[in-house]
């Protein structure tokens, strides 16, 4: 009985010390989803995943300047392949985790949408992301310019992240904006038709800081499972480029 539990004893310290923590460095728009996933990574494996969230081109200068993250969630596919040619990241590990939907939305149930060109024309102020460094105002420019709705440019209101655009148009700063279709929870907004900009392809990366931690490969690998994918669709993603 005594050889029983000590072996039993041995065996949970045994896992505690395999159990390793993984410094996940995440676009602003699937904060939300990496910290459900983060859950469902420690349950099924024992890893602690820590979340750190931030425009992509911000964490991509971080990672640059030598902050100690082992895996880089993007909002697009540029950046983890800048940062592969640059010696930050493996370029082997790279694959698509989700693909990004970007929504015309206002926090104002009443504003009609049924015609997306006449609502932006009409707005005093939309909100978008900074085009320089997310991958969602990029997209939001390319659909400005897609719509030949460049005369609107001077009451463009724009926040450093698509988490920024989408607390302007939350908090009614702007009457309507380009926000990520996860952060719409109301049903509403028009879905922006995908031919409208590039591809919103987030781009995850083993980052050279996470070569040899058992956790980052365990997470990367756990971001292509089933339950993952099931997770990453349930928030509105897709999971196919």
């Amino acid at each position: 009985m005594l050889r029983c539990v000590l072996a039993a004893i041995f065996l949970v310290l045994a896992g505690a010390a395999r159990a390793d923590t993984v410094l996940v460095a995440v676009a602003t728009n699937f904060r939300p989803v990496a910290e459900a996933l983060a859950e469902g990574f420690a349950a099924e494996t024992g890893h602690r995943a820590e979340i750190s969230a931030a425009a992509t081109g911000k964490l991509a200068a971080q990672i640059a300047a030598g902050a100690p993250f082992d895996v880089f969630l993007a909002a697009d596919a540029a950046t983890p392949e800048r940062l592969v040619r640059e010696g930050f990241a493996d370029g082997g590990s790279i694959f698509t985790y989700a693909v990004g939907r970007l929504v015309l939305w206002s926090a104002d149930p009443g504003l009609d949408l049924g015609d997306p060109a006449a609502a932006l024309r009409a707005a005093r102020h939309v909100a978008i992301a900074n085009p320089d460094i997310a991958p969602y105002g990029k997209a939001a420019a390319q659909t400005i310019a897609f719509m030949h709705l460049q005369d609107i440019s001077d009451r463009l209101v724009t926040g450093e992240n698509i988490g920024q655009a989408y607390a302007l148009v939350a908090s009614r700063a702007a009457e309507l904006g380009f926000v990520a279709a996860s952060a719409v929870t109301d049903g509403r907004g028009w879905t922006v038709p995908a031919d409208h900009h590039d591809p919103i392809r987030q781009d995850a990366v083993l980052l050279t800081h996470g070569a040899g931690n058992p956790a980052a490969t365990a997470f990367l690998a756990y971001l292509r499972s089933d339950a993952a994918i099931a997770v990453i669709g349930r928030f509105g993603y897709g999971t196919q480029p």
